[in-house]
């Protein structure tokens, strides 16, 4: 694609995202800077630059340009410039590396604009045009060759299927027809913590859950969402959706991811065009069910000083608030909230495809900061517990980093599993 071919696929998309509600949102901004003092990124660095709504400027400049309701007016003291193959590649560091679309500067904005939703649409335009971070190209071509953004296949998947049958003794199942819930996973819990999916077959083995993996639709990470192609997310839903219904499976499970999680409960729908035929769960949702029903009764809690991130797609987008604590309640026995925890607890600094972007990892490490103070600010915290298997990577790199791996990273699933009371029907 030529530079030029490239700016005017740009324009044409960018200009196809604003609709209503994007109008509206650019119209209404007043340019308060309330969304500044929200962003991990602009609070690290205290870089103007990294102003959430300063990112819109692609979206801006098009709309101004193309759509903006008295644009003839200013059209008669020279129209507004079309956007340039240079500004984009200025703006594209702004849109994919300093932001995580976690949704904290929409929540402080006083006009109610969705500027991480927003931030979504700009993305569609540099995804069309085929700018972007050379890690989210390469996640793009793994998703297409293995449906996977690291490249994971389904032979890797029944290798690490096989491993964790020996590790719990016990079957796990795969493509099974009309099992009752079909659990996705991450490329990172298949291929870095697939303990995970062992946890799982405790876990739904004391419940009598009847489940399955599936080797047609194993991931459930989104990288179309993440780099902002609309038709490469469709794809990714439909491939869950069709061998969901293929299988016959009442449910289908998100499991600690977020993004994952947003694309398939709230998006996918919308996505695919209709309704499902099955319901989906996150795996906090269905571990707090299954606790709440006394089908995996809770043993002895582990003793260590113990906090929870918030992961900002299933806390404060995805609204499960109250299950994680639930079940941490029952799992620890020396919890402590940090401050601002809950739908204002800061972003890890790599969601929206920014850990996937090599080229961010200063500034990822840098927002992460955020996140190590409130932290610090409990006083020697042994663990902090992180439902969501990409925050986990994060935190982990993090941490490594900033030479504070003393702290252990702990996912939720496997806490629940580790701290289930002892089955009667197995203890001696």
């Amino acid at each position: 694609m030529s530079e030029t071919s490239k700016a005017q696929t740009a324009i044409d998309t960018l200009v196809n995202q604003i609709d209503r509600d994007i109008a509206s949102y650019l119209e209404a901004c007043v340019h308060c800077g309330e969304c500044a003092e929200a962003c991990h990124f602009y609070e690290a660095t205290h870089d103007p630059k990294y102003t959430p709504t300063y990112k819109l400027f692609p979206l801006v400049k098009a709309y101004k340009k193309h759509k903006a309701p008295l644009r003839w007016i200013t059209q008669i003291f020279g129209a507004p410039d079309e956007i340039t193959e240079e500004e984009l590649r200025d703006w594209e560091e702004l849109v994919y590396d300093s932001c995580t679309m976690c949704g904290r500067c929409t929540l402080v904005c006083p006009m109610g604009i969705d500027i991480a939703g927003t931030i979504r649409k700009v993305r569609e335009g540099y995804a069309a045009a085929d700018i972007v971070p050379e890690g989210l190209a390469q996640a793009r071509a793994n998703v297409e060759r293995t449906s996977s953004p690291m490249g994971v296949t389904a032979r890797a998947l029944l290798k690490q299927v096989e491993h964790q049958e020996e590790d719990t003794g016990l079957k796990i199942p795969v493509d099974v027809e009309g099992a009752d819930y079909l659990a996705l996973l991450s490329s990172h819990e298949i291929m870095a913590s697939p303990e995970i999916i062992g946890a799982y077959a405790k876990i739904f083995d004391r419940a009598g859950v009847s489940w399955t993996l599936s080797t047609e639709a194993y991931e459930a990470t989104n990288v179309g969402v993440q780099i902002g192609s609309g038709p490469l997310a469709r794809q990714l839903v439909q491939r869950v959706v069709d061998e969901a219904e293929r299988l016959g499976v009442k449910y289908v499970i998100s499991p600690e991811c977020g993004h994952a999680y947003g694309a398939i409960r709230w998006a996918g729908p919308n996505l695919i065009g209709r309704s499902f035929k099955f319901e989906v769960l996150h795996i906090l949702e269905l571990l707090d069910k299954l606790r709440a029903e006394g089908r995996i009764p809770p043993g002895e809690r582990d003793t260590r000083k113990m906090t929870l991130h918030d992961p900002c797609q299933i806390v404060r987008r995805g609204g499960l608030l109250k299950e994680p604590r639930r079940l941490l309640d029952d799992a620890c026995s020396n919890f402590v909230e940090m401050k601002g925890a809950g739908v204002t607890n800061y972003c890890c600094g790599g969601g929206g495809g920014v850990s996937a972007n090599q080229r961010a990892e200063d500034l990822m490490i840098g927002a992460f900061g955020k996140k190590l103070e409130q932290i610090d600010d409990l006083g020697n915290i042994d663990a902090v517990v992180v439902p969501c298997a990409n925050c986990r990577g994060v935190f982990e790199d993090g941490l490594f980093e900033l030479d504070r791996d003393e702290i252990e990273v702990v996912s939720l699933g496997q806490l629940v599993a580790d701290t289930l009371a002892d089955d009667p029907k197995t203890a001696k």
